[in-house]
Parts: structure tokens; C-alpha cells; sequence
């Protein structure tokens, strides 16, 4: 989570951004995955997104890679596939 990639575009110092993930991991919990909904995107290395917004019972999927996720074989109507931009002004 502490990827520097990640927060590239950023405009908080390192100690703000400790302190958001800090903040962020204070309200995560496991989630424990008992059924797998492979071979539903097109890139592998995203399926266990899904099987955990699934798991999880999340509202949506944030991610700058929306094509993968919106043409996916399976479709979950109650998960929303966003950008960040999008969750900005839906999920708040």
C-alpha cells in the first residue's frame, strides 16, 4: 500500500500519507474468500478483486483500470466499477 507509484501524484509529505494508511487500515477488516469466481476478467492478476468486493459485500471497485473490470464475463449488479474520480463524487 505504501507503493511510491501509488501516491505519485499525491500532494501529501510522508508523514500525512503514514498517516492516511493508518487511518485506512483502522476501519478494514479480513475478508475470508470461500468461493472463487475465476476466469471472469481478461487479466488473472485482477480476479481476486472481484472474489473479494464479492466476499467482502462491497459497493463498489475503485481502480484506474475500469475497461478489465467492466468486460468482465460475470457481471455483480450491486458492485459499482469507478476511477477514483468517479468514487470521489458517488461514494461520498
Amino acid at each position: 500500500m505504501g507503493r511510491s507509484n501509488l501516491f505519485s501524484k499525491c500532494p501529501l509529505n510522508a508523514s500525512e500519507k503514514a498517516r492516511l494508511l493508518d487511518d485506512f487500515l483502522s476501519v478494514c477488516s479480513w475478508v475470508h474468500i470461500y468461493f472463487g469466481w475465476r476466469r471472469n476478467l481478461r487479466d488473472e492478476a485482477d480476479n481476486h478483486i472481484v472474489e473479494l468486493a464479492v466476499a467482502g459485500d462491497a459497493q463498489a471497485v475503485v481502480t484506474n483500470n475500469v475497461s478489465d473490470f467492466r468486460s468482465a464475463e460475470l457481471n455483480f449488479p450491486g458492485i459499482l466499477i469507478l476511477t477514483p474520480k468517479e468514487a470521489g463524487s458517488q461514494l461520498l
